[in-house]
């Protein structure tokens, strides 16, 4: 990571558009956009105020061309999203003066920023600790309003100062246990074991809480991957289609219309849903159906919430059963279709499907679009099942839940060994990795390859 240099890059989108910005941040950021811009009133960027901006025309600076009319943003160190220098140029948003403008900043001295550098040098520098870092991309790619202002709560530190006061417990207890390995002698007023295993639970706890709500986090982070399963002509691309207000799967009475998995995301009481409409589940000889019968099975197996469509107006048949067989606890919503027509189905019959407090049913028909709103509220219920809904401090990032449960782990174990009365210099380890783990965080521990990995999934830019 060259921290010292100057970066550029284009910051907007590819295609045409209205405006387009290239960004440029660094010690010599203003001086190398002084030299390709030029003002009507003969204003220099290095003579100008931050943030300021002018207007002007980028130059050919080799040989005085216009290459195109701009309004130049000048942004002073310290005050600035990355804490260097920032100057961007907007131009008009075309593919051919974004290219040449951007040729011109290389060649005065700037060099192309990698994925995501901006970020990063927002965070090397102090202005964004590793957690906020990472909201700045879940905010870019946010999936639904709530999404967006879970992602904003964290980039302006909620999930951060949740984690501090975790680190803050945790460098005490180590305090007090160290204190005890480095001073056996000395006279010490320090909390005795029962105190220090008293100081734990309360930090396993906290632990504990923040994985449990991880559960929704991720949710409104990558979608809740969603699985419409049931036999043919059961009415799941009748289903999908209806959910989604638009035709999206080709719906026929012939069997085996739905060949492959049909995805799509939808927007339900601002969780985003990954919906996912799959071929119908019954034996078969022909091998492109076969094939989509045993994604089928794999989507079902995957998801985090299976619609099991059933044929009410039909008796149950023994697909029905197998499948009704292959559901798991608490992650089914059995969804009995065609309400329209006279029902036929016995949810009293003995195979696994007779009404239990842990089990959701919602009766719908797809053709006529009833029962619908019922059917949404029940899969937002399976996603806020224990969480207030807006919680915009809960964990959204699979890495952020990876170090929880390392820290949980070894607050575990030094329990376990306090219990036992194992000696001060073992349990200080157990809390040296419980400290170590919640840092990766926020980044006060996080090495440098798992930094290059997280910004790496940035666009060049940002």
């Amino acid at each position: 990571m060259h921290t010292a240099d100057t970066i550029a890059a284009i910051s907007t989108p590819q295609g045409r558009g209205g405006i387009g910005i290239i960004r440029l941040s660094g010690r010599d950021a203003i001086k190398i956009v002084d030299r390709i811009f030029i003002s009507p009133k003969k204003k220099r960027i290095k003579q100008t105020p931050s943030h300021r901006v002018l207007y002007g025309h980028i130059i050919n600076p080799s040989d005085k061309e216009i290459v195109d009319e701009a309004l130049v943003s000048v942004m002073k160190a310290p005050n600035t999203y990355t804490k260097e220098d920032v100057v961007e140029v907007n131009c008009h948003g075309g593919p051919v003066p974004l290219r040449r403008t951007l040729e011109l900043v290389l060649s005065e001295g700037a060099r192309l920023a990698e994925p995501g550098e901006f970020t990063q040098r927002a965070f090397l520098n102090g202005r964004l600790d590793l957690a906020q870092a990472e909201a700045v991309l879940d905010i870019i790619n946010s999936l639904t309003e709530q999404s967006r202002k879970t992602a904003v709560a964290q980039l302006k530190g909620g999930l951060s100062k949740k984690i501090e006061v975790l680190r803050e417990e945790l460098i005490e207890l180590t305090a007090f246990v160290e204190a005890h390995i480095d001073f056996p002698d000395e006279d010490i007023e320090a909390p005795s074991l029962k105190d220090m295993e008293k100081m734990a639970l309360k930090v396993r706890q906290s632990l504990q809480e923040l994985i449990e709500g991880s559960r929704y986090g991720l949710v409104l982070r990558e979608g809740l991957k969603t699985a419409i399963i049931g036999r043919p002509n059961v009415g799941k691309s009748s289903l999908l289609n209806a959910l989604l207000e638009h035709d999206r799967a080709i719906v026929t009475e012939m069997p085996g219309t739905t060949r492959d998995v049909i995805e799509e995301y939808l927007n339900i009481n601002g969780i985003p849903v990954r919906i996912m409409d799959t071929a119908g589940i019954r034996d078969v000889k022909d091998i492109a159906e076969k094939e989509g019968v045993k994604r089928s099975l794999k989507a079902m197996d995957d998801a985090d919430l299976v619609l099991l469509v059933l044929d009410g107006s039909s008796e149950l048949h023994e697909t029905d059963i197998e499948l009704i067989g292959k559901t798991g606890p608490g992650n089914t919503i059995f969804v009995i279709n065609k309400d329209d027509l006279p029902q036929m189905m016995d949810l009293n019959v003995g195979v696994g499907l007779k009404p239990a407090p842990e089990k959701i049913f919602v009766r719908v028909s797809a053709k006529k679009e009833t029962g619908l709103d019922e059917l949404k509220n029940k899969i937002a219920e399976t996603v806020l099942r224990g969480h207030a809904e807006g919680n915009a401090d809960v964990v959204t990032n699979i890495r952020h839940v990876h170090a929880l449960k390392k820290a949980l782990a070894s607050i575990n174990s030094f329990i376990t060994a306090a219990g036992q009365k194992t000696s001060p210099e073992f349990l200080s380890v157990e809390l040296r990795d419980a400290l170590d783990a919640v840092g990766e965080i926020t980044g006060v521990t996080t090495p440098d390859d798992i930094l290059n990995r997280i910004f790496s999934n940035f666009c060049i830019g940002k």
